[in-house]
C-alpha cells in the first residue's frame, strides 16, 4: 500500500467581498490547497504582511469595500510582495481597460465571471508550477554564481597568502585590510555621494585590495624580511613592489579588462601614494589618486601599526589611529581622516572578530545578491524568511508577552496570538491610531504618545522603553513597553514602523508600590514618614524657589497619660485620629508626616495669607477632645519667605519653638523669629492662637 504524502500544502488567499464568491473558487480549487479568506483588500494585506511568502498565490476581486484590488496591487509593489507572491485577478469587470491595468501592476493572470471550474483549477496549478519552476531556477543559478565566486576568493586568497607567508606575516594582514576597506567604504557612501560608490562597488574593492602586495613576490627575501633598518639602495628596490604587482596584471594573457583586475590595478599601483604628492610610485596627489587606492592605503597603514613586523613591535589601536592623525605616516584625505576618526572604534571590533571563512562568504553572499535581480529573493533565502517567521511566531505564542508590528505604509498593526487573545483585539488592525478599540484599550494619550516618541528616535537610537496602563478585562493592568522605531537605509533615513513588545508588569509593579508606600509612611497613622517628608518639603521647595513655607512641628500633650490611664490600644486610636485630623487641617499640596511617638509636622506649601491667621485655623481646628480626652497640642512654628531659607533651618528652628513652648506651660503655639539670631540662638515670639481665622 502507498504511503501517504507528507508534503505540506501550498497556501491559496482569496480575497473577494462575496462569501458566495469566495466559496466557489474553493471548491473550484479543491481540496489540494490550504484556502485562506478575506473579505475585503485590507484584510488581504494584512494576511500577506502576517504570512508572506507561506503564501503561494492570491485569487483577488477588483471591486471591494475599504481597499479595492488596485490598491492591494498597488501595495504589493510598493513593498515588493508581487514579485514572490503570484496573482490571478478574478472579476465580472471584464473590460479591456480594467485587464490592461491589472497586467500593468503585475498580475500573472485575468479570469473573468462566470467561471469555469476546470479553467479556473488549470491556471492556477500552472501559475504555482510556473512559479515553483522560476524559484527553482533562482536557486540553481545563485547556486553557480556562489561556486564560481568562491573559486574566485579562494585564488584571492592563495595568491596574497603566498605574499604574506614569503613576508614573515601572520596571515591576517590581508583579511584585515579587506575587512577595513570595506568598513570605511561603508562609512563613505553614508556621508557623501562625491565618488560615485556602489554597494557592489565595495565588495570589489574590499576583494582587490587582497592582492595590494602582490608585487612582493619579487622582491628578494633578504630584503623583504629584513629586521634592522633599510638602506636607500634597499628601500629603492622594495618600493618597486608597486610598479611590478601592477604590470603582473597587466600583463596577464586574459581577463585583465575584468573590473576586479582593473580595480586591483589601481590599488597595487598606487596605494603607497600620498595626498599631498610625497608618495610613491607616481608621486600622484589629491583626488588624482583612485578613491579605492586611498581607502586601501589607510587600512594598511593602520594594520602595519598594530601588527608584529621582524623590524618592529605592535602599537596599540589608540595610538596608531593617533600617529596616523596627526600626519607621523604621511598625509591622507582630509575626508577619510574624519571618516576613519568615526569609526575607530568599530574598525578594533571589526578586526577582532573577523575570519577568513566568515569574510569570504560574506563577500561572495554580497556578490550573488547583486548578481541576481535586485528585487527578488532565492528560493533558499524565501525558505529561511519563512522559516525565520515561523520560529518567531511560535516563540512569541509562548512567551507571554504582547509582541506587535506597526507599519505606516499600509498603516497596519499586527498582534501576536497571546497579546490578541490578552486584549480582545484582532490580530490584524488597519489604521491602528484611529482604532477605537486600540485607543479604549491602551488609552488614546498614550498611543499618540508613544507614536511621537518613537518618531523621535534616531536609527541610532530607536529604542524607547516606559511603563504604561492597559485595560484588561475593563481593569486597568501595569505593563512595561519596549519599542523599537525601524528606520530605512536611506541617506536621509525614513521612519517605517515600528516593532515591540508589552509585558505585564502588574503584580510587580503592586508589590514595588506597596513596598514604596510602606517605606514612605507611618504604618500606625498612614502619614509620611520624617525622612519622606523632608524629601517631599525639599523637592516642593525646589519646585517653588521663591515660595512661601510655613512649617510646624506639634506635639500632642498629656500622650503619655492617655497610655498609662487607657492603654496602648486607645493611644494608638488617638494616634490614627489625631493624623485624620491633620490632614483634615490643610490642603491636598500641603505635607503633613509623623515625626515619631506623639510628634508630627506639618509644611503648608507656597502661602499668599498671613501665616498668623493660617497657623491660628489649623491650630483650632486640632484641638477639642477624643473620647473624652483632651486634644492639648503644642506648637513651634518657623516661616521662610522668598526662598530664605531651606529644610533643616525650619525644623531647627521650629523644634526650638516647640520645646521652648513646652517649657513655658502646653498648649498653644509659638512662632520662631528666624530673622533674629542672638548669641546664634533662636528668639521665640510668643503668640496664642485663641481665636480660629477664615479659612483660605
Amino acid at each position: 500500500m502507498e504511503a501517504p504524502s507528507t508534503k505540506k500544502k501550498q497556501t491559496i488567499l482569496i480575497v473577494d467581498d462575496s462569501a458566495m464568491n469566495r466559496a466557489l473558487l474553493a471548491d473550484m480549487i479543491g481540496d489540494d490547497y490550504e484556502i485562506l479568506e478575506a473579505e475585503n483588500g485590507l484584510q488581504g494585506i494584512g494576511q500577506m504582511q502576517a504570512l508572506g511568502t507561506q503564501i503561494s498565490l492570491v485569487l483577488l476581486d477588483i471591486v471591494m469595500p475599504e481597499m479595492d484590488g488596485f490598491d492591494v496591487l498597488a501595495v504589493m509593489n510598493r513593498h515588493g510582495w508581487i514579485k514572490d507572491i503570484p496573482v490571478i485577478m478574478v472579476s465580472s469587470e471584464s473590460a479591456s481597460t480594467y485587464i490592461e491595468r491589472a497586467y500593468g501592476l503585475g498580475v500573472t493572470d485575468f479570469i473573468s465571471r462566470p467561471f469555469d471550474a476546470n479553467i479556473v483549477r488549470r491556471r492556477v496549478v500552472n501559475t504555482l508550477t510556473l512559479y515553483a519552476k522560476q524559484k527553482a531556477l533562482i536557486g540553481m543559478v545563485a547556486d553557480q554564481i556562489y561556486e564560481r565566486e568562491k573559486g574566485n576568493s579562494l585564488m584571492v586568497a592563495i595568491l596574497s597568502h603566498i605574499v604574506e607567508f614569503r613576508n614573515g606575516e601572520s596571515g591576517l594582514h590581508v583579511l584585515h585590510v579587506s575587512a577595513m576597506t570595506e568598513l570605511l567604504l561603508n562609512h563613505i557612501i553614508q556621508k557623501t555621494d562625491r565618488y560615485q560608490i556602489t554597494p557592489s562597488d565595495i565588495s570589489l574593492i574590499a576583494m582587490a585590495s587582497s592582492l595590494h602586495d602582490i608585487g612582493k613576490i619579487s622582491i628578494p627575501d633578504e630584503v623583504l624580511n629584513k629586521p634592522g633598518r633599510l638602506t636607500d639602495e634597499e628601500f629603492d628596490l622594495m618600493k618597486k613592489h608597486t610598479v611590478i604587482g601592477a604590470e603582473m596584471l597587466d600583463d596577464l594573457p586574459t581577463h585583465h579588462d575584468e573590473p576586479l583586475v582593473r580595480v586591483a590595478y589601481q590599488i597595487t599601483r598606487w596605494h603607497h601614494e600620498r595626498y599631498d604628492g610625497r608618495g610613491y610610485p607616481d608621486g600622484l596627489a589629491g583626488d588624482d589618486i583612485p578613491i579605492a587606492a586611498q581607502v586601501v592605503a589607510l587600512a594598511d597603514v593602520y594594520d602595519a601599526l598594530t601588527s608584529k613586523r621582524v623590524y618592529k613591535d605592535a602599537y596599540s589601536h589608540e595610538k596608531a589611529i593617533d600617529m596616523i592623525m596627526n600626519g607621523e605616516c604621511g598625509a591622507f584625505n582630509p575626508f577619510l581622516l574624519e571618516c576613519l576618526a568615526e569609526v575607530a572604534d568599530q574598525v578594533q571590533e571589526e578586526l577582532e572578530v573577523a575570519s577568513l571563512s566568515d569574510r569570504t562568504d560574506r563577500e561572495i553572499g554580497k556578490i550573488v545578491d547583486s548578481a541576481m535581480r535586485p528585487d527578488a529573493a532565492s528560493s533558499r533565502t524565501l525558505e529561511l524568511l519563512d522559516y525565520e517567521r515561523m520560529k518567531y511566531r511560535f516563540f512569541a505564542s509562548m512567551s507571554n508577552e504582547i509582541q506587535y508590528e506597526f507599519t505606516l505604509d499600509p498603516p497596519m498593526l499586527t498582534v501576536s496570538d497571546w497579546g490578541r487573545s490578552q486584549l480582545a483585539l484582532d490580530e490584524i488592525i488597519m489604521d491602528p491610531l484611529h482604532d477605537e478599540r486600540l485607543r479604549r484599550a491602551f488609552g488614546g494619550d498614550v498611543l499618540d504618545a508613544m507614536e511621537a516618541a518613537l518618531h523621535a528616535t534616531t536609527p541610532e537610537n530607536p529604542v524607547i522603553e516606559r511603563d504604561i496602563q492597559v485595560m484588561v478585562d475593563g481593569a486597568p493592568r501595569w505593563f512595561h513597553s519596549v519599542s523599537r522605531a525601524i528606520w530605512s537605509d536611506d541617506e536621509v533615513p525614513v521612519y517605517h514602523g515600528s516593532i515591540g513588545k508589552i509585558v505585564d508588569i502588574h503584580e510587580t509593579r503592586e508589590r514595588l508600590m506597596e513596598l514604596q508606600y510602606k517605606a514612605s509612611h507611618d504604618p500606625l497613622t498612614g502619614l509620611l514618614n520624617h525622612p519622606s517628608a523632608r524629601q517631599a518639603v525639599i523637592e516642593r521647595m525646589e519646585a517653588i524657589p521663591e515660595g512661601n513655607f510655613v512649617f510646624m512641628i506639634l506635639d500632642l500633650d498629656y500622650f503619655k497619660t492617655a497610655n498609662d490611664t487607657r492603654g496602648h490600644q486607645f493611644g494608638d486610636e488617638l494616634l490614627r485620629h489625631f493624623a485624620r485630623r491633620l490632614m483634615a487641617s490643610v490642603r491636598d499640596r500641603d505635607i503633613v508626616a509623623r515625626v515619631g511617638g506623639d510628634e508630627f509636622l506639618i509644611c503648608l506649601v507656597d502661602c499668599h495669607t498671613d501665616p498668623e491667621r493660617l497657623v491660628g485655623r489649623v491650630y483650632q481646628s486640632i484641638i477639642g477632645e477624643y473620647e473624652g480626652f483632651e486634644l492639648s497640642v503644642s506648637m513651634g512654628v518657623a516661616c521662610t519667605a522668598g526662598g530664605q531659607y531651606g529644610y533643616d533651618e525650619l525644623f531647627r528652628n521650629a523644634d526650638a519653638a516647640l520645646y521652648d513652648k513646652k517649657r513655658g506651660g502646653r498648649g498653644g503655639y509659638v512662632f520662631s523669629d528666624m530673622s533674629t539670631q542672638e548669641d546664634g540662638k533662636t528668639v521665640i515670639s510668643a503668640i496664642d492662637g485663641s481665636e480660629p481665622d477664615e479659612k483660605e
